[in-house]
């Protein structure tokens, strides 16, 4: 009797267990072992990332600060607190799986990818409104036309003929009477940068606090050199659109592997014995949120000047 039951436990085998594993809390721990190394690998990658851009802030702290005020605050701000509920959902998601209750694993993990979605569409938003504002620093990337040969203004001179409000209507530029796609068309082609607001670069030099890479690099005999200037703020932006555009990519990726979780979970694939995808996707997914969680202050806030952003 014993041995027939001895011989039972031997081929006794868990519900997604592979083949090359003993038991099922050794496929958990090397699925544990193997997402951390990857995780690992993830942290020095972005870890590069943000030390370039501490590299260049040091450096440059008014320009970042001025290309900090081209960005909408508030749109980052909105997508934080996304990202920190979706990370509620995909926590409950894990915990649902490790109980078994498929329906529950089904509504959160589709909770956590609306969610996803819904950063990465107002992260499109923000893009597209860059792309307006003709500051992507790529040529070509920019709205433009050639039709016009008037004089591209700062916005205090243009808004104090026109009464507009909105700095961005500075590089609208008509392009003749008769042309009907005459407000959606832009002079700027490479990221100009002409309304960028020097303020807190004037107000540095005047309180003698500039960084002695900045006295090099946009001043020279206690004058601003505009063109220098905008060239930090754009070093600035190819930064902003490196990591934010990568961590884009992460979240795609994750969306991604959700989807093949939703199509598992509803075939009934995770119960309280086999979770470990459930959970290896989960702290992907928590990595991703954390990103952004340094992302969000240090490029939307840090020496923000909130009389000059959107």
């Amino acid at each position: 009797m014993a041995t027939h039951f001895e011989t039972h436990d031997e081929h006794y085998h868990a519900p997604g267990l592979q083949h090359h594993f003993e038991d099922m809390k050794q496929q958990q721990e090397s699925d544990s072992i193997g997402m951390w190394l990857f995780l690992v690998q993830e942290i020095m990658f972005f870890g590069g990332l943000f030390t370039v851009y501490l590299v260049f802030r040091s450096q440059y702290p008014m320009a970042f600060a001025a290309g900090s005020n081209h960005l909408n605050w508030w749109l980052g701000a909105a997508n934080t607190l996304v990202l920190i509920v979706s990370s509620l959902t995909m926590a409950l998601a894990v915990h649902y799986a490790q109980l078994g209750k498929r329906n529950l694993q089904v509504i959160l993990i589709i909770l956590t990818m609306i969610f996803g979605a819904t950063f990465l569409g107002v992260k499109a938003v923000e893009y597209t409104d860059k792309y307006h504002e003709g500051i992507v620093p790529v040529s070509g990337l920019n709205l433009r036309t050639e039709k016009s040969h008037e004089k591209i203004r700062s916005p205090r001179e243009l808004n104090s003929q026109t009464g507009r409000d909105d700095p961005r209507e500075s590089l609208r530029i008509p392009v003749g009477e008769n042309d009907e796609h005459a407000e959606h068309q832009y002079v700027n082609q490479r990221g100009e940068f002409q309304w960028t607001d020097t303020s807190l670069a004037h107000k540095a030099q005047e309180e003698g606090y500039l960084t002695e890479s900045e006295k090099i690099g946009y001043f020279a005999n206690g004058e601003l050199n505009q063109d220098k200037f905008r060239d930090k703020v754009r070093i600035f932006f190819w930064i902003y659109f490196a990591m934010t555009g990568l961590h884009a990519l992460h979240m795609i990726i994750g969306l991604a592997v959700m989807s093949w979780l939703l199509w598992k979970a509803w075939r009934g694939s995770y119960t309280g014995e086999f979770y470990a995808p459930v959970e290896m996707a989960g702290l992907y997914w928590h990595f991703v949120d954390i990103v952004w969680i340094f992302l969000f202050p240090l490029l939307y806030l840090l020496g923000r000047h909130f009389g000059g952003g959107h």
